[in-house]
């Protein structure tokens, strides 16, 4: 693959694969070795006759993730947010990410989103962070796209309750 293209790839979706990537895992330094990981396979494997690479850089990103999880033995990914130590992930939020989140409402909005049951916070950080359409999210995690609308669907109403409960009206 051409150093250029890699580099405007990196440019374009390093932040935005990091995020994903923090997403699944809230860990700083996980996410930080996985986004490096994704854009060395990259380098060494994706064709340049590629269609979408935006696309092939979030497969490889999640299928990275979960084999790290995985091999290390930690359960994150459960359908019980609440299973996840709460001191581990107050240690992970790192100065990048307080400085994403510096209102009240955008710190609850996270909270509720980690709240939510891991799939349906992955396809809510997949189609508001990212831009990813139901269709395309579908393909992506191999579902259907009225399964995607569905997840959707329940993650946003989670989202505002909770959002409710803590003081915040959404419409």
């Amino acid at each position: 693959m051409d150093s250029d293209l890699l580099t405007k790839i990196y440019r374009a979706y390093a932040r935005e694969i990091y995020l994903y990537l923090y997403s699944l895992c809230n860990n700083k330094a996980m996410a930080e070795d996985l986004m490096q990981e994704v854009f060395v396979k990259a380098m060494c494997s994706l064709p340049e006759s590629h269609s979408n690479f935006r696309a092939w850089l979030y497969r490889v990103a999640k299928n990275l993730c979960m084999n790290e999880i995985k091999r290390c033995g930690r359960q994150v990914l459960v359908s019980d947010t609440a299973d996840v130590v709460d001191t581990e992930r107050t240690q992970q939020k790192d100065s990048v990410l307080e400085q994403m989140l510096q209102t009240e409402k955008e710190r609850i909005l996270y909270d509720g989103l980690q709240q939510l049951d891991w799939r349906q916070r992955e396809i809510l950080t997949l189609q508001y962070f990212s831009g990813f359409s139901a269709k395309q999210i579908a393909f992506f995690l191999k579902l259907t796209p009225e399964n995607v609308r569905i997840l959707a669907h329940r993650g946003r109403k989670q989202l505002k309750e909770y959002m409710e409960e803590h003081g915040y009206e959404i419409s």
